[in-house]
C-alpha cells in the first residue's frame, strides 16, 4: 500500500516543478520585454524575476537533496533559500519605485 506521506512529497514535488517552470516563463518574458524596450526598470524587474526563479529552484534542489541531513542543516539550506527570494523581491520594488 502507498503511504500517503510519500504521495503527498511527490505531489509537492511537481506543484514547486511548476511554480519553477512559470518562473522560469515570467523571467523569459521579462528579458524579451527588456530587450524590445531596453530600461532601467525594465532592467531591474528582469533581474528580480531572475533571482526569484533561482530562489524557487533552490527549494527544488533542497526538497530532493535534504531528506536524510539533520535538523540544523535543513534550517540552513532553508534560510538560505530565502536570501535569492529577498533579493529578487528587492528588484523588483525598485522596479516599480524607480524614476
Amino acid at each position: 500500500m502507498v503511504e500517503v506521506a510519500a504521495v503527498m512529497r511527490g505531489v509537492l514535488a511537481l506543484m514547486r516543478m511548476a511554480v519553477f517552470g512559470l518562473s522560469l516563463g515570467i523571467t523569459l518574458i521579462s528579458f524579451q520585454a527588456y530587450r524590445q524596450r531596453p530600461s532601467e526598470r525594465l532592467q531591474y524587474a528582469f533581474m528580480g524575476f531572475a533571482f526569484i526563479s533561482m530562489g524557487v529552484a533552490s527549494t527544488v534542489i533542497a526538497q530532493i537533496g535534504v531528506r536524510e541531513a539533520t535538523e540544523t542543516v535543513r534550517l540552513f539550506f532553508r534560510m538560505t533559500e530565502s536570501i535569492p527570494f529577498i533579493i529578487g523581491f528587492t528588484m523588483l520594488y525598485v522596479s516599480l519605485y524607480r524614476d
